[in-house]
């Protein structure tokens, strides 16, 4: 028997988990067991604009009104139909809130290999590619779970910046500067684009959070934006989607904000109270198409290599601040998506999710 949580899309606290039976397996075709899965905010962000951005269809219910939220973590190969690939294996990849997942790889190498089901086709390259492991587990798991999907966009935001000589700026303004993409911008500019000074924009209550994580040159609560040095050419990243904040930003900087740029899934219209804007026009930046450019450009190998090489270097640091917590059972991870889509996780947890509970 599988399970998986179901969501309701036009209201995402509604759930349920749904039974069904193992599937027959094709010619070609395994069948992965779910062992574990990291739940961010980003998480919350698939569910969110699911819809609009194709998330959606990823692991399709076969219900339109319903559907099964995206995660980031590690499976089991426990049936196999495919002569290359062998029960008992472990792969890290994009699954679904659910206990299997059935796949049929396609461009399999020693490395890895992509989903090559019908309903996948056509959908972002880089949620289909899944990495073999070998039958162990490896080092810092947890945290690669929990980062490694924001940290490539963290990755090829610094990347975007630095290719445009960050737009003639010398700082960089970060709104929800505790969100885990935004720690890995600013590790990530901090290691490759030094010169340029690190503002990081959060709320009152996760000030001494960001603070401590050493990232930044400078932290401000949202009220102390206007204390800011609007003197210097600033370009400004906007993780938190709210229109009012982005306008006082726009503001704050007029000319001297030289470019704006917006991640996550959300265009600036649908930022309540962002319209008419001072300076630039905000541009969305998705990671997906970024990655599919990049890779093109220096192929799939010195990209995984660039980006975990500083991928290592965050994790390294980012025990200092961030505590892993072990989520077991269906209950506890109902709650826990309950409690992430509520806002009502601090950004020093790390939750890490298992479908089955721990022997006593």
């Amino acid at each position: 028997m599988m399970q998986s949580l179901w969501v309701k899309k036009n209201d995402l606290a509604r759930t349920q988990w749904r039974d069904s039976d193992q599937p027959a397996l094709a010619t070609g075709e395994i069948l992965l067991e779910i062992e574990k899965y990291a739940l961010t905010a980003n998480n919350i962000t698939y569910a969110v604009v699911g819809d609009g951005f194709g998330y959606w269809n990823f692991f399709p219910t076969g219900d339109a009104k319903w559907g099964i939220v995206p995660v980031w973590g590690f499976a089991r190969v426990v049936a196999s139909d495919h002569p290359d690939i062998a029960v008992g294996e472990r792969v890290y990849g994009y699954l679904p809130m659910a206990s299997h997942l059935q796949v049929t790889p396609v461009n399999v190498q020693d490395g890895g290999f992509v989903d090559g089901a019908a309903h996948r086709q056509g959908l972002a390259i880089i949620y289909n590619q899944y990495q073999r492991l070998g039958t162990e587990a490896g080092a810092h798991e947890a945290e690669r779970a929990i980062f490694q999907p924001l940290f490539t966009t963290s990755f090829l935001i610094e990347h975007f910046m630095r290719s445009n000589d960050w737009f003639g700026a010398e700082a960089l303004v970060m709104t929800s500067a505790s969100s885990k993409t935004a720690l890995g911008l600013a590790m990530v500019a901090k290691n490759l684009s030094p010169q340029i000074r690190r503002i990081g924009l959060t709320s009152a209550g996760n000030k001494g959070f960001v603070e401590g994580t050493g990232l930044y040159d400078e932290v401000l609560d949202y009220d102390d934006l206007a204390s800011a040095d609007a003197g210097r050419a600033t370009v400004s990243v906007d993780f938190a989607g709210n229109g009012s904040l982005l306008g006082d930003i726009h503001r704050h900087w007029g000319n001297n904000l030289k470019f704006s740029s917006l991640v996550g899934a959300t265009h600036v219209e649908e930022r309540g109270g962002a319209n008419d804007l001072q300076g630039p026009k905000p541009e969305l930046f998705f990671a997906p198409t970024a990655a599919e450019s990049l890779i093109k450009e220096i192929g799939p190998a010195a990209f995984r290599a660039r980006v975990d090489e500083q991928f290592a270097a965050f994790v390294k640091g980012a025990s200092a601040y961030l505590t892993i917590e072990e989520v077991a059972g269906p209950e506890a991870l109902q709650s826990a998506y309950l409690a992430m889509l509520a806002n009502e996780v601090a950004p020093s947890r790390g939750l890490i999710c298992h479908m089955e509970q721990a022997d006593p």
